[in-house]
């Protein structure tokens, strides 16, 4: 397993972090088998979207402001209940299947960190399993 640790910039934050994870499927040299990228904070999450053209990470933070505003009288008292929202909708994993040496995502998918409650500095855990 590798850690990974990603500083975020913004309150809410998607970045590309596949990259990334194919260069630690290189580096294990793994030919086949899957891997999951997983985050262990409860206002982050993990997903798998288009990153080729900005404007759907910019929708896909517009829509889930929307779902969860920041501000909307939640009870929690540390004033970051929209974050635990977001990330209980996006997911805190993903599992990827490694072919030939490579994340097998489609053309224009990429593996995005979701940080809804930043600026901060986050770990993402890496966990190969190989045929």
């Amino acid at each position: 397993m590798k850690t990974i640790q990603i500083r975020t910039s913004e309150r809410v934050e998607l970045i590309d972090i596949t990259s990334t994870v194919q260069a630690y499927v290189s580096e294990k040299g793994t030919l086949n088998g899957i891997i999951i990228i997983y985050v262990p904070h409860t206002t982050c999450g993990i997903t798998i979207n288009e990153h080729a053209d900005p404007d759907v990470v910019r929708d896909i933070k517009m829509q889930l402001g929307k779902l969860a505003p920041e501000n909307a009288g939640y009870h929690h008292y540390e004033g970051n209940s929209d974050s635990h929202v977001k990330s209980s909708l996006i997911g805190a994993s993903e599992t990827v299947i490694i072919s030939n040496s490579q994340l097998l995502l489609g053309t224009w998918q990429g593996i995005f960190l979701c940080d809804f409650d930043g600026p901060r500095t986050r770990n993402v855990h890496l966990k190969i399993m190989a045929d």
